[in-house]
C-alpha cells in the first residue's frame, strides 16, 4: 500500500504533492481542514481550504494571506495528487481532505462529528484506503445525548435564573460551539448578549448565510442594563476576568464534551455543565471509521492508544500518530502528554491549565 502522507516537523506532509496539511509552522503550501487555531497557523506562503470556511480562515490570517478555496466535492491536482474537500460536520467550513494518486486514496478528517448541526454542513463519509481520524473523545464513556435535549436543559436553566434574579453566563468555545448554542437556544426567553470574541465569529456565520438570532456586544450595553433576564455567551478565558464582574449576581454554565465526566464542573467552579461537543463521541468515531471502508487507520490527538488497541482488535491496521492538534483541550484546560495521550485525572478529565 502506497504512503501518501508522512510525519515531519510541521505535521502531515505529502512528498509527492509537496504540501502540508494543517501544518503548525509556515510552509510553502498549506492545506487547511478548518479555522480552529490548533489547525491553522500563520506564516505559510499559500493556503488552500474549503470555500465555506474561507471567510473564517481569512479572518484568522488577515487580509495579506494568500488563500485559495474549493467548493466541497470539487478537486484540484497538485503535482499529480488530486485533492478535494468534503464536509466534516465540525464547524462552519470544516472539511475532510481527500487525497488520490494512482488509485490510492487517503482521507484526513481533521476534527469532525456525525450529529446534525444547523450551523455547518453535515459529515460526509468518504471511502478510502487510509483514514486519519481524531480521537478527542476516543473512550467508550463518551456518548452524547441528542443536542435538542441539551438545548432544553440550557433553556430551563436560563428560565430558572431569570426567576431567581441571576444573569445566565454560558461559556463555550467562541468559534463553532458558541454559534451552535446561539442557533439552538430559545431566543424568545430573553435578550442574548455575546463577548466580542463570540460575536465577531457569529457575524461571519451570518454573512455566510447561517441564520443566527441577534446577539448584542456586551460592551455596547447601557450602563444600567438588567442582566438578570439575559443569556450571555462567552469564552471560558473570560471566567476570572473583570469583564465578567459587570453582570453582578449570576449563574455560570459550560457547554463542552468534558462535562460528561464527573468532577469537571466542580474543578472549574462552574454552576452547571452541559454535555455538548463539536467532536464525535465514541459511537460516532466508530461509525465514521466503518463508513470509510478503510483498511488502515491513523489515530491522532486525544485518546489514541485505547482507540488503536480497539481498532486492531477489530482487524484494522491501526497506528497512533503524534500531532500538536488539541481537540477540545482549550475548552477545559486539558493537556497532552509527552507520549501524545491526553493526561487525565482520576475521573478521566484531561489535566492542565491552558486556556485560549
Amino acid at each position: 500500500m502506497a504512503t501518501l502522507l508522512e510525519r515531519n516537523p510541521n505535521g502531515l506532509y505529502c512528498a509527492q504533492g509537496d504540501f502540508d496539511i494543517d501544518p503548525w509552522s509556515g510552509v510553502d503550501r498549506a492545506i487547511i481542514t478548518h479555522a480552529h487555531s490548533d489547525h491553522l497557523y500563520a506564516g505559510s506562503k499559500r493556503y488552500l481550504t474549503a470555500r465555506a470556511g474561507e471567510p473564517l480562515v481569512r479572518a484568522r490570517l488577515g487580509s495579506d494571506a494568500r488563500i485559495e478555496s474549493l467548493e466541497y466535492g470539487a478537486s484540484i491536482q497538485i503535482n499529480g495528487v488530486r485533492i478535494s474537500f468534503h464536509p466534516a460536520g465540525h464547524i462552519l467550513g470544516s472539511a475532510q481532505v481527500r487525497l488520490e494518486r494512482q488509485g490510492e486514496i487517503w482521507v484526513v478528517s481533521g476534527d469532525y462529528k456525525l450529529v446534525p448541526d444547523p450551523t455547518c454542513a453535515a459529515f460526509e463519509p468518504v471511502n478510502c484506503h487510509t483514514f486519519i481520524t481524531e480521537s478527542t473523545f476516543g473512550l467508550p464513556i463518551y456518548r452524547w445525548l441528542p443536542a435538542g435535549t441539551v438545548m432544553d436543559e440550557i433553556n430551563a436553566w436560563w428560565r430558572s435564573n431569570q426567576q431567581a434574579g441571576r444573569a445566565s453566563v454560558l461559556f463555550g468555545y467562541p468559534l463553532g460551539k458558541a454559534q451552535r448554542l446561539l442557533a439552538g437556544v430559545d431566543s424568545s426567553i430573553g435578550p442574548i448578549y455575546a463577548h466580542g470574541a463570540v460575536e465577531q465569529m457569529s457575524r461571519i456565520y451570518r454573512a455566510s448565510g447561517i441564520p443566527l438570532p441577534a446577539a448584542a456586544f456586551v460592551r455596547d450595553a447601557p450602563a444600567r442594563t438588567d442582566w438578570t433576564q439575559a443569556l450571555i455567551l462567552a469564552p471560558l478565558m473570560s471566567k476570572n476576568s473583570a469583564w465578567l464582574r459587570r453582570f453582578g449576581r449570576m449563574s455560570t454554565g459550560f457547554a463542552s464534551g468534558w462535562m460528561r465526566i464527573r468532577g469537571t464542573r466542580r474543578r472549574r467552579s462552574i454552576d452547571r455543565g452541559f454535555v455538548l461537543s463539536d467532536h464525535a463521541d465514541w459511537p460516532g468515531l466508530m461509525a465514521a471509521i466503518e463508513a470509510t471502508s478503510a483498511e488502515r487507520v491513523w489515530v491522532t490527538h486525544g485518546y489514541r492508544a485505547p482507540m488503536v488497541r480497539w481498532l486492531a482488535e477489530k482487524g484494522l491496521e491501526a497506528q497512533l500518530i503524534e500531532t500538536q492538534y488539541e481537540g477540545e483541550r482549550d475548552e477545559a484546560g486539558g493537556a497532552t502528554g509527552a507520549g501524545g495521550e491526553a493526561e487525565t485525572g482520576a475521573d478521566g478529565e484531561p489535566n492542565g491549565t491552558d486556556e485560549v
